[in-house]
């Protein structure tokens, strides 16, 4: 994989659906509680999808993120899939994607998920304790996700994915495996296992700021992600980025990893951000605001800005050192003393060189965030 920007790489498609049932004390991405406008939001996603995809693509990838994208109504979701099929194009074998809440999924919607083309289902079960899910403001049960899950495996699309979320206060190493397992009764294709952060616009970020909740100490976090990664990498699955782990490397996110090497991705709905050309862009944070300007122009863009060479190349370290694939040696060679540095970092075992490739250790995993501090871009 090449570190130039977009790389020849087919486009990706996000759509943001701005809607939950109930807020998580923990979620720092753009949602409003209720529903009332979800009929508006999807003329209006499709409208900008007229404005800004038509013509575009094809796209490999459609990921229907959010926000809980599963509490649409089934005509809504039939409305935005089906008619994004028309205004859009997309290849033969796109990996089309939903996130969803356990308490969403029946037999009869996992069916129609199916049977409107989506393949890729992202199951947000985030715990299989009860008590942890109470802590993150859950609105499913253990016993919800497991349900879910099965319904999912039995009428639902081939590829699932299952998200966890872990290292925080009251959390037990034996309490964290249990949740791996679980997931794994389930022969997940891939798992998403995001250690929790405290982000200060949410509910766990202020209760921080008052004292009131406390993060786990970085040698307890150390210890968290170890045992993540080892209890997943042993089952031979493919470590392929921080936070993601796939069955194959056939089946890990297509979608995010255009975000990780600056492909193309256009994004429709409120918040949602776009990439193209190292320009950025994003529209207005607000779903009435975004429907009422997508009706008026199509387009509800607020801000945008164009990264500089150094901004494209600190990310490409940033990002490139999160992953797998890590970054290429010639990349490195651009960096005044860049092939040094790697050296050093290869004799402290994080990371590995060969096959042209600057790739993370899992030690380096663990450092992940600083390891590009350490390469001078000046």
């Amino acid at each position: 994989m090449s570190d130039d920007p977009d790389g020849g790489a087919p486009a990706g498609l996000y759509v943001h659906v701005p809607f939950c049932h109930s807020k998580c004390p923990y979620c720092d991405f753009f949602s409003e509680v209720g529903s009332g406008l979800q009929s508006a939001f999807v003329d209006a996603a499709l409208r900008e999808a007229e404005h800004h995809a038509a013509g575009r693509g094809p796209f490999d990838t459609l990921y229907l993120g959010g926000g809980t994208p599963s509490v649409l109504s089934p005509d809504g979701l039939a409305a935005l899939v089906e008619g994004l099929g028309r205004v859009c194009s997309f290849t033969p074998d796109a990996e089309i994607t939903l996130e969803v809440n356990p308490d969403d999924v029946t037999p009869r919607v996992a069916k129609l998920w199916r049977e409107l083309g989506l393949n890729r289902i992202s199951v947000g079960a985030q715990s299989f304790n009860e008590d942890e899910l109470r802590f993150l403001g859950r609105r499913h049960t253990a016993h919800g996700a497991l349900r879910a899950l099965e319904a999912v495996r039995e009428h639902g699309p081939p590829n699932l994915s299952i998200d966890l979320i872990y290292g925080f206060c009251g959390q037990s190493s034996t309490s964290l495996r249990e949740s791996i397992d679980s997931a794994f009764s389930f022969a997940p294709d891939h798992l998403s296992c995001y250690q929790l952060t405290l982000e200060p616009r949410t509910v766990f970020g202020r209760r921080h700021a008052r004292g009131e909740l406390q993060r786990l100490g970085e040698e307890e976090e150390r210890t968290c992600f170890l045992i993540v990664a080892d209890a997943i990498r042993s089952r031979d699955f493919d470590h392929y980025e921080i936070s993601n782990f796939a069955r194959t490397s056939l089946v890990r996110s297509r979608h995010n990893q255009k975000y990780w090497c600056h492909t193309e991705t256009i994004g429709l709905g409120p918040a949602a951000h776009s990439y193209r050309d190292g320009r950025r862009r994003w529209n207005v944070t607000d779903v009435a605001d975004y429907v009422e300007r997508v009706r008026g122009k199509g387009d509800a863009t607020v801000g945008s800005e164009s990264l500089t060479q150094k901004q494209i190349r600190l990310e490409t370290l940033l990002l490139g050192l999160r992953t797998a694939n890590g970054i290429s040696v010639d990349f490195a060679r651009t960096i005044d003393s860049g092939l040094d540095i790697v050296a050093a970092l290869v004799h402290e075992g994080l990371v590995t060189m060969g096959g042209g490739r600057v790739t993370p250790t899992l030690q380096g995993f663990l450092l992940a965030d600083g390891l590009p501090l350490r390469f001078d871009l000046e």
